[in-house]
């Protein structure tokens, strides 16, 4: 499938169509890592699934970073992330520019500053990967050892895991996500890292779980 086929744009307005989960997330971390041992790294699991199945619904502000090589700075941009169990999921950005993405029903409805469009993601396996991770990731719950190699790191205030897909065909537009949780188990930040080593990184803030979200705020 051409690259074309599988982006839209998310770092910048007008700058067309990066894979999917470009949406998703931050993960650069200036503090000392070092590897978990089995046990804790079985700990950890634990804790964020614990924590993702008692998750149904998360409201959270977020900074985007989008790291390409030929910029000399990063595009920084801002919004607001709703998500509602099972699998909805709206990203609204409002700084530089207005523009909204919703994940819903398999499919994915854009709104760029009142200019709407649609996009079935049913019909790709790539399609169907990336709208199910980002469900998973914003829950912290990626732990398929069959989909990803993983690898646990401890951190001073929380933890470190690298996930590397498996699948060939998807791991040609997704080369490793990293994904930082706090020492409750709720994710922090995450990065994509894209095969060029491009990358884009959101970092969540204000985080608020569990509180009720009206249908109107997932409404196309």
């Amino acid at each position: 499938m051409p690259n074309n086929l599988i982006s839209f744009s998310f770092g910048t307005k007008r700058n067309s169509l990066m894979p999917l989960f470009v949406l998703l997330f931050f993960s650069v971390s200036l503090t000392a890592q070092t590897a978990m041992s089995g046990t804790e790294a079985k700990a950890l699991r634990t804790l964020v699934k614990t924590q993702a199945n008692a998750t149904r619904t998360i409201s959270s502000s977020f900074t985007q970073y989008k790291h390409l090589d030929f910029l000399t700075n990063d595009i920084e941009s801002k919004g607001k992330m709703a998500f509602k169990a099972p699998d909805l999921v709206k990203w609204e950005y409002t700084e530089p520019f207005a523009y909204s993405v919703l994940f819903k029903d398999q499919k994915l409805y854009i709104d760029d500053a009142g200019q709407k469009s649609d996009m079935d993601l049913s019909s790709s396996k790539v399609f169907k990967q990336l709208n199910t991770l980002i469900t998973a990731s914003i829950r912290g719950d990626m732990f398929d050892e069959n989909a990803f190699d993983i690898s646990y790191f401890k951190q001073e205030k929380g933890s470190l895991v690298h996930f590397f897909p498996k699948d060939e065909q998807f791991a040609d537009f997704i080369k490793a996500f990293h994904i930082t949780f706090n020492m409750q188990g709720e994710v922090d930040k995450v990065k994509m890292i894209e095969p060029s080593d491009d990358y884009t990184l959101i970092v969540f803030s204000d985080r608020k779980q569990n509180q009720s979200l009206p249908d109107a705020v997932f409404a196309q």
